[in-house]
């Protein structure tokens, strides 16, 4: 019996896979608990419809990841904070300060999730922000931590 997976299935395949299983599995395991369909032509073609879609949606997601990578790379973004005399901060600057920062100085709204600042920044200077926009998609932001 010919399947079209709905969910990752252990041993028999990963999501939107055709597959040959037996029919007894088919009919009375994977059916009922709706993880696979038939593999019917209408339904082969639906699936194809649907892959189509999720295609297009990932391309029109990775453009719009590389354009706005081109706007964050290379741009500097100047925080000011408080700091003692030698150069550590009364505090940190975390990711959720970055994305404050560049939505109000570059109009750029993000996700504090995709900026991958490994620890707070806590002393001052310039730092390299890797912003991880897309699986295949990253962006270095040069942020300038400067003292009152």
């Amino acid at each position: 019996m010919k399947v079209i997976l709905l969910e990752d299935v252990k041993n028999v395949g990963r999501k939107g896979a055709v597959v040959e299983v037996a029919e007894g599995y088919g009919r009375n395991y994977l059916l009922p608990r709706a993880l696979a369909v038939a593999a019917t032509s209408g339904q082969m073609k639906g699936w194809q419809d649907v892959k189509a879609q999720e295609k297009a949606r990932e391309d029109r997601e990775l453009s719009e990841a590389k354009r706005l990578a081109g706007k964050i790379d290379g741009a500097m973004l100047k925080l000011v904070a408080r700091a003692g005399e030698s150069g550590k901060l009364f505090g940190s600057v975390t990711s959720m300060t970055i994305a404050e920062a560049l939505k109000a100085n570059l109009k750029i709204t993000l996700d504090k999730r995709k900026i991958a600042l490994e620890e707070p920044i806590k002393s001052l200077g310039t730092f390299p922000v890797p912003i991880k926009l897309h699986p295949q998609v990253t962006a270095i932001l040069q942020v300038v931590v400067a003292g009152e």
